[in-house]
């Protein structure tokens, strides 16, 4: 930014790029929308009013804002890469993202987080990053990485990175682990935020982890938890997710004493909520139905992230920020008409203007070291009850049911009737192949299998089938693609999406990735999966850092209590 050039232009010395006439420009200071025109040099706001410029365009009367802000959001989770991601949610109005490439990270170290970094320039938006802090979440789970406070520091004063990501590991908060500690000072010291995560977190233990100076929180799925964590000074994080959509449920709190202290997130979507509902855009109208001020919905979306991060220079239509702007015609149904990126239009009546550039690809190494032949996935039967795993719809967290076990020559095995399906999660890094085995309800499969190598946090391969055979096919599917989703039937692929970069995103437009998720989810509803989407519910089973029972490669864990269980009661 040269600040000299911007200083004259805006006292109308120089002529401006761009003067946006005939709006009516949205304040997220005041509240107040006002008539009037906006004026443009080198991609930042100067002024408003009337200036010399080299072009104008008249908006004919419709709202300005500026370009909505994710606050927290792992591009992974869309399958897709950086560039057709950013290609995918510009044109739903959104021109910044704060992107925890946790994620990657688990499973290719700090060549992840490069690799995400490279990946963000010269996009048609802004991607900024916060720093994954829990690689792994866990030693509950074989991840690709270890990231230390050491290893986070080289990337601390990148101009891309606001902030230490979601710390997870809440227990080593609360009972002061001298690694998470360091990780703290480490943000402190460069005048990071610090971003929580702490699902069912209440009392004394949300009183040590708020005390750290954890800032925010996502995780939050009852109202009354929610209030809690704002009372304590926490930021709350609206999130909805594919998986995960708590909007209805926080949205009681949200007030004219709250909303200044609250904001919109995302956090894991798939392709085709990106593509038929949208992005930061579909939830500031769901907020605005349910009866939320359109004004205040914006400013949740805008200024309130780019204050809670300290982003100076985006989240208001004022001098001296940016000139990402969204045009619109209804506040009651905000739908990006235009999108203006650093001043330039990027995208029109939802689609990317043709002219913007896709970067050249980032290249990115395999990481898929395992033989899927040599797996047994055999359970001698310990005992008579077992813990199941159950599955919720919607939901990240899940429940811990004790169910009497399903025996077949001395084997424990899935139960079809019972809608008790055996499940495996492989580690996919050390060549090991450490095997974790459980059973799961609430998927609702009748025959064959699904396997991915999305599994959070860890992205090691999990799978979930009615036979062992079942399970072997599909996760061979997977390690023969490198990565990605099938669903198999009597050793047939029925159904397969590829994620070659890191088993976890396709280098594919966004509509193919959505088609061949498509192709996956029918062929698992074919084999009887009742959930809308089973490979989100299927990738968040491992994931050990949100209640109750979870299942990594080292076994069932118990999320409240922190620590491996056996199967057998």
């Amino acid at each position: 930014m040269d600040f000299e050039k911007i200083i004259t232009a805006a006292r109308g010395e120089t002529p401006v790029d761009l003067l946006l006439t005939n709006a009516r420009i949205v304040n997220v200071f005041s509240g107040r929308v006002a008539n009037g025109s906006i004026a443009v040099k080198d991609g930042y706001i100067v002024g408003f009013g009337d200036y010399e410029a080299a072009e104008k365009l008249d908006v004919k009367g419709r709202c300005v804002a500026p370009g909505f802000i994710d606050s927290h959001v792992h591009i992974e989770s869309s399958m897709t890469c950086v560039s057709e991601f950013a290609r995918t949610v510009a044109p739903c109005g959104t021109t910044t993202v704060v992107a925890d490439p946790h994620e990657i990270a688990n499973v290719l170290g700090a060549a992840g987080i490069d690799y995400m970094l490279r990946s963000a320039e010269n996009q048609p938006m802004d991607c900024l990053f916060a720093l994954p802090s829990c690689v792994p979440a866990t030693d509950m789970e074989t991840a690709g990485a270890r990231l230390n406070a050491a290893d986070l520091a080289p990337f601390m004063d990148h101009p891309r990175i606001v902030a230490l990501a979601e710390m997870m590991n809440y227990p080593g908060v609360i009972f002061t682990d001298a690694e998470v500690m360091a990780k703290l000072a480490l943000a402190r010291g460069h005048r990071r935020t610090m971003d929580g995560h702490a699902p069912g977190l209440s009392g004394r233990r949300l009183f040590a982890y708020t005390a750290a100076g954890i800032a925010s929180d996502h995780e939050c799925t009852r109202a009354d938890e929610a209030l809690e964590k704002l009372e304590l000074g926490m930021h709350i994080m609206v999130r909805e997710g594919t998986c995960a959509r708590n909007l209805d449920a926080l949205f009681p709190i949200i007030s004219e004493d709250t909303w200044q202290r609250m904001m919109w997130c995302t956090d894991d979507r798939h392709p085709h909520d990106l593509l038929a509902e949208g992005h930061v855009d579909a939830v500031i109208r769901k907020a605005v139905a349910k009866g939320l001020n359109p004004l205040t919905a914006i400013r949740m979306g805008t200024i309130n992230p780019a204050d809670y991060f300290g982003i100076k220079d985006a989240g208001a239509i004022a001098p001296g920020r940016r000139a990402n702007l969204v045009i619109f015609s209804d506040p009651g149904d905000i739908r990006a008409e235009m999108v203006f990126y650093m001043g330039k239009p990027v995208a029109e009546n939802g689609r990317l203007l043709p002219g913007v550039q896709r970067p050249a690809p980032v290249a990115v190494p395999p990481s898929m070291r395992l033989d899927p032949h040599s797996l047994d996935f055999s359970i001698p039967v310990k005992g008579r009850r077992i813990r199941v795993i159950r599955a919720i719809a919607d939901q990240v967290i899940t429940r811990c049911e004790i169910m009497d076990v399903t025996e077949k020559d001395g084997m424990a095995v899935a139960d079809v009737a019972k809608d008790v399906i055996k499940m495996c999660v492989v580690d996919r890094y050390t060549g090991r192949a450490h095997t974790g085995m459980g059973f799961v309800t609430g998927l609702g499969l009748k025959r064959g299998a699904i396997a991915s190598s999305v599994a959070h946090d860890s992205h090691n391969i999990i799978a979930a089938g009615v036979s062992d055979a079942g399970l072997q096919a599909a996760v061979a599917a997977v390690v023969e693609m490198g990565g990605g989703l099938a669903a198999v039937d009597d050793g047939t692929v029925l159904a397969s999406l590829p994620l070659p970069v890191a088993g976890l995103m396709s280098d594919q437009p966004v509509e193919t990735v959505r088609q061949q998720m498509d192709g996956v989810i029918a062929a698992a509803k074919a084999l009887g999966a009742v959930l809308s989407d089973p490979f989100m519910t299927l990738g968040f089973l491992a994931l050990p850092v949100i209640p109750d029972l979870k299942l990594t490669d080292k076994g069932l864990v118990d999320v409240t209590r922190f620590e491996i269980v056996s199967l057998f009661v």
